[in-house]
């Protein structure tokens, strides 16, 4: 007896998903403050970006998976061959990379969710001293908060426990049940919360100057060529793009989905989100700041703990403040959790593929990232280093990605794997030079990024030691490269007869 095949029930299911998967910690993080740094200029390369990197990968992704409905290492093994299985594999180890410290920054959210939760009670049945104690700069409370919460802290291994069972709980009542009934709720629900958060920020005094410096464009800043590799990261980071998560989601996808439509509407839709979480945060800074000046200096920052300590803080001198950081973080929550479901779904089919049974493999994925996870929840230092390796090996995938469709041949795949089904369609010529163009900038910008040297000793320390121990060399990021294509390129012929061939 045939086995029946999980599948989304409707587009809306793909779509939802596919927004689910984009829509992230980063969106309300990550987006707001580099935008605030940049303004307008940023956004501008952002979107140039979405259309010439993300869009192309993610179209590929998507058809690569509907096409041959196998996880990452069965599908890009089925496009490449047995002597490209390990493609598959790397971008799958990735990934689960990712998931494992992405699966922290999930009990961070629930935990400020609870602490902004804990606020408002005690601001509307109370005296409302803890959010004057919140919203004191002098008091460093939220600073001394989110120390103790990112370092040693047992309190965010068992909120990032709790969430990562949470979400295997979803996913083992499958897709339907599982991860499109919840996308249902999560997704719609966020988009409402920051229209809420966003228009009440525009509406505060001074917070139409923040609206206005989002949306400034300063042509000197394009010169920069800092700003051009923040957008094409932020871009691949914030959509999805190489992660393989999207193959994932087209493994379940219906026969006769429209994967162009499809993909545009997830792209478009993402980067609205992280537009109106900046919408949220930059007319807030400024609302709260002395002077427009002080504000845009703050911005230039590039403050990274502008949502853990900043905003709450802000949020608090405002009346109603406790309700509007109530709203935010419970959006935020919902995007980080949203965003972890289908990484965890990516390893869950793998092994399912692998035919171990779906209740048997969500107990892996969860174990997998409650296991590994423990050192990025533990030490902020381990997770900066596992965001620095793993974020910057997206772009690595994306190149194999891409590499992946023109052996096979841009103008063939299109037609075979894209056009069929699809009532909304590109030019042939444009995906095909954007996979050129993938391919080739692509290893361009890692040798670039590389190449910069964001550690005192990049590749050797000051005794001539191989620095792998520094959180941002270059030793530490080729040396974890190098043991995940070593398991791939090694296990390739493994991988073919285990995940392609049956």
């Amino acid at each position: 007896m045939a086995v029946q095949k999980e599948e989304f029930s409707n587009r809306w299911g793909i779509i939802l998903a596919a927004l689910g998967m984009a829509i992230g910690a980063g969106n309300l993080w990550r987006f707001p403050r580099i935008a605030g740094e940049y303004g307008g200029t940023f956004i501008i390369l952002w979107m140039f970006f979405l259309v010439v990197w993300s869009i192309p990968l993610l179209m590929a992704e998507l058809a690569i998976g509907k096409y041959y409905k196998k996880g990452t290492i069965g599908s890009l093994g089925s496009l490449g061959g047995k002597k490209y299985t390990w493609v598959g594999v790397f971008v799958t180890l990735v990934t689960i990379g990712i998931a494992f410290y992405y699966s922290v920054v999930t009990g961070w959210s629930l935990r400020y969710f609870m602490l902004n939760t804990q606020n408002l009670a005690e601001y509307i049945f109370g005296s409302g001293a803890m959010n004057d104690k919140i919203g004191d700069p002098d008091l460093n409370f939220l600073d001394n908060f989110w120390a103790g919460l990112s370092n040693s802290s047992w309190e965010a291994v068992l909120c990032y426990i709790i969430t990562i069972s949470l979400a295997i709980w979803v996913l083992g009542k499958g897709i339907k049940n599982g991860l499109e009934k919840v996308n249902k709720i999560l997704i719609p629900t966020l988009f409402i919360l920051l229209m809420v958060v966003s228009a009440f920020a525009i509406q505060m005094p001074g917070g139409y100057q923040g609206l206005e410096y989002l949306f400034t464009i300063d042509v000197e800043l394009f010169k920069d060529p800092k700003i051009w590799i923040e957008a094409i990261t932020d871009s691949a980071w914030s959509t999805g793009a190489g992660w393989g998560l999207m193959i994932t989601i087209g493994a379940f996808s219906r026969a006769k989905e429209d994967v162009t439509l499809n993909t545009f509407l997830g792209a478009f839709g993402n980067n609205t989100a992280a537009l109106l979480a900046a919408m949220a945060i930059l007319p807030a800074v400024f609302a709260m700041s002395a002077s427009a000046d002080e504000a845009i200096e703050f911005l230039h920052g590039g403050n990274t703990a502008l949502v853990f300590t900043v905003l709450p803080q802000l949020f608090a001198q405002m009346p109603g403040g406790p309700f509007l950081s109530w709203i935010f973080f419970g959006a935020f929550a919902m995007a980080a959790f949203s965003s972890i479901l289908p990484m965890l779904q990516l390893i869950i089919k793998n092994l399912t593929d692998y035919e171990i049974s779906k209740k048997k493999a969500a107990f892996i994925a969860g174990a997998a990232c409650i296991v590994a996870g423990f050192p990025s929840a533990w030490s902020l230092a381990v997770f900066e280093n596992q965001d620095w390796v793993w974020g910057v090996g997206l772009l690595v995938s994306g190149i194999f990605i891409a590499f992946l469709v023109l052996k096979y041949g841009p103008l063939k795949f299109k037609k075979d794997f894209i056009d069929e089904n699809s009532d909304f369609i590109v030019s042939k010529y444009y995906f095909a030079t954007m996979m050129g163009f993938i391919f080739f900038a692509g290893i361009f910008l890692t040798y670039w990024w590389m190449d910069q040297g964001y550690s005192e000793y990049p590749w050797f320390d000051a005794d001539g030691n191989w620095n792998v121990f520094d959180r941002f060399s270059n030793a530490s990021i080729i040396t974890q490269w190098g043991l995940a294509l070593l398991i791939a390129v090694t296990l390739n012929g493994w991988f073919y007869k285990k995940f392609v061939k049956r």
